[in-house]
């Protein structure tokens, strides 16, 4: 059991570190296939080194991609090119593919589900509607009410100091910097509470001469006070908990950051799971996102199970709560759904989980009908899923995000009150 007082901590990497590199490149060629063709079926995988990305999977789809392309142009977005020095070019890059279908036995489990069913499933759903999950596994969704976006607070600021770090670059307000980077973020929490900012520490890639200083110590020196200027004082401008004299600012701890990227650190799809989610705040089931179409599961319920936990908290339901979905390969129906609200509850979890299983409906069909799951890329210019691959999942407030929306709040919160509850 967590106690009441303790320090909470949580990280966020910039789009140009390698693993981002890898998420971001996954998801914009699943972007570019399903604006071609909706129902591709995409998983994926990229990894990248000095000189080099490779991009492997299994793709299913009526529609032909240029991947080459796709990852160079992913590459040059990002800021790796002749001028950010270091081993990683998009024009010079090597690029490997190596692309399979999708296994059959996969793909007959998904096209129509297993007609077994729990006794209170919707069993009159057409053929089109009656897809069965893309895996096995669990899902897990959170909410809290720490953060306007009901996101937990460290992970909440990690990111914007992140975002901040890139966009100092990209507009060259500080043009020494380069794309790889990181944030971190500790919170002190009083029962139970966010009540101080403990720790900030940003790492960050960079030129190794600044304005015709090469003396490493005086470089350093320049990058911790534009960082503490431009990016930290920056975003907590606007925060309700402030910076105090003694939280501890670390600024590139290790002393220098010049060689990073890929060249520096081997990247690859799926291994910043936690930055993409909570940051360690709730549960995690395992399962990656970038790179997968929306009939996997570790994605599109991950999304189902974030939109639940939201709609409750924000209907007033609790302070807090965690879902978690449970999934068989070629099932449409959730195996479990469990609900937990930590002792936050206005009403007891079992009543929520009766809502939830009215309100909302959890199986893969339902998912992509509500969210639009296939259909988002064209409806965002080509690129939608790439936009999440950096920066979080979930909390998201830069674009718009179905499961990010509250639509389902006010009914919850009626349907619970009809029964006497203390909700207001």
């Amino acid at each position: 059991m967590t106690p009441k007082n303790f320090l909470f901590t949580s990280e966020s990497v910039t789009e140009g570190h390698p693993d981002k590199v890898c998420d971001q490149i996954s998801d914009a060629i699943l972007d570019e296939f399903l604006t071609k063709y909706p129902q591709s079926r995409v998983a994926a995988e990229t990894t990248v080194t000095t000189g080099m990305a490779l991009v492997c999977g299994e793709i299913t789809s009526d529609c032909y991609v240029d991947i080459p392309s796709v990852v160079r142009n992913t590459i040059k977005n990002i800021g790796y090119d002749e001028k950010s020095g270091g081993g990683f070019d998009y024009k010079n890059c090597a690029v490997l593919t190596s692309i399979d279908e999708q296994s059959t036995d996969i793909a007959g489990g998904v096209n129509k589900a297993y007609e077994t069913r729990s006794d209170n499933a919707d069993t009159s759903v057409s053929e089109t509607e009656n897809i069965g999950a893309g895996d096995q596994g669990i899902m897990f969704g959170y909410a809290c009410n720490e953060t306007p976006e009901l996101m937990p607070l460290p992970i909440s600021l990690a990111h914007k100091l992140s975002y901040r770090l890139a966009q100092v670059r990209k507009q060259g307000i500080l043009n020494y910097l380069r794309p790889d980077g990181k944030s971190q973020v500790t919170v002190e929490y009083v029962d139970g509470k966010p009540a101080k900012i403990h720790t900030v520490l940003l790492s960050t890639q960079h030129d190794s001469e600044i304005n015709g200083v090469s003396d490493n110590s005086k470089v350093q020196e320049i990058i911790r006070n534009d960082l503490k200027k431009y990016v930290i004082d920056y975003v907590f401008e606007n925060e309700e908990i402030k910076l105090s004299s003694d939280t501890k600012i670390l600024i590139n701890p290790s002393g220098r950051f010049v060689i990073g990227g890929p060249q520096g650190d081997a990247g690859l799809t799926g291994r910043k799971i936690i930055v993409d989610t909570y940051g360690g705040y709730s549960r995690h089931g395992g399962g990656a996102f970038s790179g997968k179409d929306p009939t996997k599961v570790d994605r599109s319920a991950a999304y189902a199970s974030r939109y639940v936990a939201k709609n409750i908290v924000a209907a007033g339901l609790a302070e807090k709560c965690e879902i978690e979905l449970a999934y068989a390969i070629g099932v449409a129906e959730p195996i479990s759904i469990l609900v937990d609200t930590f002792g936050t509850g206005k009403i007891s979890d079992d009543e929520i989980s009766k809502l939830v299983s009215k309100n909302f409906d959890l199986r893969p069909a339902g998912i992509l009908a509500a969210f639009d799951l296939r259909n988002l890329p064209a409806k965002n210019g080509g690129k939608f899923y790439q936009k999440l691959a950096a920066y979080g999942h979930m909390g998201r407030t830069d674009f718009d995000v179905p499961w990010e929306h509250v639509d389902k709040a006010e009914t919850l919160k009626a349907q619970a009150c009809s029964c006497g509850c203390a909700c207001h």
